[in-house]
């Protein structure tokens, strides 16, 4: 049985604040029914750190980057720890009803990694679960961190993707509050530039497959009524 199609809205780089907003307009659309199709939001940050519910500041080691310049800091309302977003690294946001994963956010979480593990296969990168812990890793090193939140039966935040951004901003903090946890990415696993298109396709893809729905691309009518909501939040 095929699900009703998702669209994939992809918007380059965003500020944090900005796409936090934007997340909480397009779900609140979504829940009330006026936003016909669940959209998957892909973009990606300039340097920011995000603190989850289950993190705390006591994590972060020096917010600074290598300039001695400051990088913001946020407490979200996403799952996990601390992590960093930046230039190099695509972050997810699936606005998806949780009634497609029997509103299990558990059964949706797993759903996450096995996209993230399939996409990275297309890319020639061969990674893995780590149970107990929440995410995708290789060679023992972690490429994808998760944090998720619902609201009204609908997903938000979702998870980021390392393909070629500067690792040492994790250095700065202590990733997933997990002091043991090296962090990777594409780039460094393969010693090949990676494309951004290329890590989209992938995705976009293995999100099709794992939904068994089409994926299109968010109508511009439609990009442009979401660009709308944003501003009367």
């Amino acid at each position: 049985m095929t699900n009703p199609p998702v669209w994939i809205w992809d918007l380059g780089t965003v500020a944090y604040t900005d796409a936090w907003n934007l997340q909480n307009a397009v779900l609140d659309h979504r829940a009330s029914g006026e936003l016909p199709y669940d959209v998957v939001m892909l973009l990606e940050h300039p340097h920011v750190f995000t603190v989850g519910r289950r993190g705390g500041r006591e994590h972060i080691i020096e917010p600074i980057d290598s300039h001695g310049q400051p990088v913001p800091v946020f407490d979200v309302d996403r799952g996990g720890d601390i992590t960093y977003h930046g230039p190099g690294q695509l972050v997810v946001y699936p606005i998806l009803g949780l009634n497609l994963f029997a509103n299990d956010v558990l059964r949706y979480l797993r759903f996450l990694e096995t996209v993230v593990v399939t996409a990275l296969s297309r890319l020639g990168v061969s990674a893995t679960t780590n149970p107990p812990f929440t995410g995708v890793w290789t060679n023992g090193r972690k490429i994808a961190s998760l944090g998720v939140a619902v609201q009204r039966g609908i997903t938000k935040h979702g998870f980021a993707l390392n393909y070629s951004l500067d690792l040492s901003f994790f250095q700065r903090i202590i990733p997933c509050g997990l002091h043991w946890v090296t962090m990777t990415s594409i780039d460094n696993e393969t010693g090949k530039t990676t494309l951004r298109e290329a890590v989209v396709d992938a995705i976009c893809e293995s999100m099709s497959v794992g939904l068994s729905c089409p994926t299109s691309r968010m109508p511009h009518e439609w990009q442009y009524r979401a660009l709308s909501w944003r501003s009367t939040l």
